[in-house]
């Protein structure tokens, strides 16, 4: 009777463990790091006004294939942002830019890149996000 009962709970404990198999998100020991740039352009897109660093703009993270935005970092003045402790995974980076395709709407499109961390304590450069102002 009591084997059983050890039997029984080592099985639990098995499922259990097996169960907190985690993918992507927080509580890693990975950063995914990357820059921000901004294209000014004039009111129709003809005319390039300035390409510089997007200080102080939102970038998001979405961890594997949830729906919604995991984290938000503002980048700093020079357009860097870092998102640290991560675990493996695939993550999509995303920043808002104003749309170029007519008509001219004031509505913002996303501008992603997306991402796999394959191990422990790795640091994975993003290619630059160019968005639209």
């Amino acid at each position: 009777m009591k084997t059983r009962y050890i039997f029984t709970l080592a099985i639990i404990a098995l499922f259990a463990l097996g169960a907190c198999e985690s993918g992507a998100g927080e509580g890693g020991t990975s950063t995914i790091r990357g820059k921000v740039i901004i294209r000014e352009w004039d009111g129709d897109f003809q005319q390039l006004r300035g390409t510089y660093p997007a200080a102080k703009e939102d970038v998001y993270i979405i961890y594997g294939d949830e729906y919604v935005y995991g984290d938000r970092f503002e980048a700093s003045m020079d357009g860097t942002y870092e998102f640290k402790y991560l675990k493996k995974g695939s993550y999509t980076i995303f920043a808002y830019s104003k749309d170029s395709i007519p008509p001219f709407t004031a509505e913002k499109v996303p501008v992603s890149q997306v991402v796999e961390i394959t191990g422990d304590n790795q640091v994975v450069e993003v290619p630059d996000i160019i968005i639209l102002k």
